[in-house]
C-alpha cells in the first residue's frame, strides 16, 4: 500500500520535513526553516549550494527533523535521484507516518515528483520473515510548493501556478510496478517455485484484466520447445511453464512484447555453482520481474499500446533427469544446440520464447534478464548492458535510460563474434567453455531464435542488485528497467 499524497496550501507541520531547493549560492528569503538551515550551514563551515552535493538535517524547536537539499539542474537525472534518495533516507529511517515535503523555485515540479517517488519506493514495506515485523509504513505524504505564485508569475504563467497533478498519477503506478518486481524478486526460493509463482500470475492477470495463456511442460514438449525443456526437466516437480498476459488499449498502433527470464532457483545444474555463486540465486527470475511491473505500471497509467509479456518460468535444478554437457536438444525453431555448460541455462529458456513471442510479430521486442556474469564484470552493480538490432535502437534505450535514471551501456555483438558458437555436432553452441566476451556470445546465441527480423532489444541486468541503493531506489534490489521500459513504452 502506497502512501496517500496530499497537496496542500501552508507548509506541512509534520515531524519530519523535506525541503527541496533549486540550486543557488545564497538561500531564498522564503526557505523553510531557514534561520536553523543558516545556523547549521555556519556550524558546518559550508556554503548554500554545497547542498547539492550532500543534504544537511537538523532538529527543529518544536522537535520536528527537518533535512534540506539541492538540486542541479545541470545534473542528470541519476545524479538529482542520488542526491533526493539521500536525503529522505535521513529522514524514512526514523519510519514516520507521515512525511512533509516542501519545494521551491521554476524546478519545483520535478523536484516534487523525485522526492515524491523516492517516498513511494522507498516508504513501503516489502516482504522480511522475522519473528517480530516491528516496521512501520509511510503512509502520508504532504506536498507544498513554498513560492508557487512567485514561480508562475516568472514562467507568465500565474493561471497555471501549482502541480500537475497528473503527473503523480503516472509516478503512482509506476511505483507500483517497481514494488511488485522488488517484491517478487526478494522472496524466497521455498515461497516462489514457478507453479507458485504461476499462481500469482494468475491472479494478477485476473485482477488487471489481462488475457493468461500458459504452455505448460506438457504442451511445451507436444510444440517442441527442447531448449525450455531441458532446463526446466531437471525439477522434480514439473511446474515449469511459460506464460503469455496481453494487455490491449483500443488506441493502440503498436505492439510490444516483454519477455522475461524467470529462473525460480539456479543452482547451475551439474556443472553446480559454489556457495558463493549460487546464493542470491532466488534473484534469477528478476528479468520476469521486471517485465510483470513493468506491464502493471503501463496497464494502471493505460498507456496505448498493445503489450504481449512472455514469462519463462522454471528452475535449474540438478537430478538424475536434468540436462548435462554434451546433450544435444531441438529448439522450438528446429534448430539444434550442443550443451556446453549447464550453467548456461538462461539462454536456453529465453531461446524457446523468444521464438514464441517473435512469431507474434510485435513492432518491438525486450527482454530483460540477469543474463550473464561477464555483463556484471563488465560493468560492475550500477549499469545494466543493452543489445540492439539497429544503431538507431541501441541510442535510444540509453538515451531513455539517461532519462528516467536507470543507466544503459550498449554493447557490440557482431556477426563475427558468432564464430565461437560454432559446433561440429549441432547448428550451435549454447556458450563456450572459455566464457570470453560471454554477454556478447549469448546475445548472438539469442538473435538465433528471434524470428521475422523483429526489432529487439535484449537487456542484461548486471544492476539488478546493487549494495547501498541505486539512483532514487534505497534497497538493494532495486527494480532496475521498470522505469525505463514504462520511458520506452510511452
Amino acid at each position: 500500500m502506497l502512501a496517500k499524497l496530499s497537496f496542500i496550501s501552508t507548509l506541512p507541520h509534520t515531524l519530519h520535513l523535506l525541503v527541496l531547493l533549486p540550486k543557488a549560492k545564497t538561500l531564498p528569503k522564503d526557505v523553510a526553516h531557514g534561520e536553523l538551515l543558516a545556523s547549521v550551514l555556519k556550524r558546518r563551515d559550508m556554503k548554500a549550494e554545497e547542498l547539492a552535493k550532500a543534504p544537511v538535517a537538523a532538529n527543529a524547536a518544536d522537535g520536528a527533523l527537518v533535512v534540506w537539499a539541492m538540486l542541479d539542474e545541470k545534473q542528470d537525472a541519476f545524479a538529482q535521484q542520488v542526491v533526493v534518495r539521500k536525503a529522505l533516507q535521513l529522514l524514512l529511517e526514523e519510519q514516520p507516518k507521515a512525511l512533509g515535503i516542501a519545494v521551491s523555485g521554476t524546478t519545483a515540479q520535478r523536484a516534487a515528483e523525485l522526492a515524491v517517488y523516492g517516498a513511494w519506493v522507498n516508504g513501503a514495506l516489502l516482504p522480511v520473515h522475522k519473528k517480530k515485523d516491528e516496521r512501520k509504513p509511510l503512509q502520508k505524504i504532504e506536498l507544498f510548493w513554498l513560492d508557487v505564485e512567485a514561480a508562475a508569475v516568472a514562467k507568465g504563467a500565474r493561471q497555471q501556478a501549482g502541480f500537475d497533478k497528473h503527473a503523480f498519477e503516472g509516478l503512482r503506478a509506476q511505483a507500483e510496478g517497481n514494488l511488485l518486481c522488488r517484491e517478487l524478486t526478494i522472496l524466497p526460493p521455498n515461497e516462489l517455485t514457478p507453479g507458485m509463482y504461476r499462481e500469482r500470475v494468475k491472479k494478477l492477470a485476473k485482477e488487471h484484466g489481462w488475457k493468461h495463456e500458459e504452455f505448460d511442460m506438457k504442451a511445451l514438449r507436444k510444440m517442441g520447445a527442447g531448449a525450455f525443456v531441458a532446463v526446466a526437466q531437471g525439477s522434480e516437480t514439473e511446474d515449469a511453464a511459460i506464460v503469455h498476459l496481453t494487455y490491449k488499449h483500443p488506441k493502440a498502433k503498436q505492439t510490444v512484447a516483454l519477455v522475461g527470464k524467470g529462473i525460480c532457483f539456479d543452482t547451475g545444474g551439474h556443472n553446480l555453482k559454489p556457495s558463493r555463486y549460487m546464493h542470491n540465486m532466488h534473484e534469477d527470475m528478476n528479468g520476469s520481474a521486471v517485465a510483470l511491473g513493468i506491464l502493471l505500471a503501463a496497464t494502471q497509467q493505460k498507456l496505448a499500446v498493445n503489450i504481449d509479456c512472455w514469462l519463462a518460468l522454471a528452475q535449474n535444478h540438478i537430478s538424475p533427469k536434468a540436462y548435462k554437457q554434451n546433450d544435444i536438444v531441438k529448439a522450438l525453431n528446429g534448430l539444434s544446440i550442443e550443451i556446453i555448460h549447464t550453467d548456461a541455462e538462461g539462454r536456453m529458456v529465453l531461446a524457446d520464447t523468444l521464438t514464441l513471442a517473435s512469431r507474434a510479430k510485435p513492432d518491438l521486442m525486450i527482454d530483460f534478464a540477469t543474463l550473464t556474469g561477464s555483463m556484471a564484470t563488465a560493468l560492475g552493480a550500477r549499469y545494466s548492458g543493452v543489445f540492439a538490432t539497429s544503431d538507431e535502437l541501441a541510442s535510444r534505450a540509453v538515451n531513455t535510460g539517461k532519462q528516467a535514471g536507470e543507466r544503459l551501456c550498449a554493447f557490440p555483438q557482431d556477426e563475427d563474434y558468432e564464430a565461437e558458437l560454432d559446433s561440429k555436432v549441432a547448428d550451435i553452441k549454447q556458450c563456450t567453455l572459455a566464457g570470453e566476451a560471454d554477454h556478447i556470445l549469448a546475445t548472438r546465441f539469442l538473435k538465433r531464435f528471434v524470428e521475422h527480423e523483429t526489432p529487439w532489444l535484449h537487456v542484461d541486468l548486471s544492476s539488478s542488485r546493487c549494495e547501498g541503493g541505486l539512483g532514487i531506489v534505497a534497497g538493494e534490489v532495486n527494480g532496475f528497467g521498470v522505469a525505463w521500459g514504462l520511458q520506452m513504452l510511452r
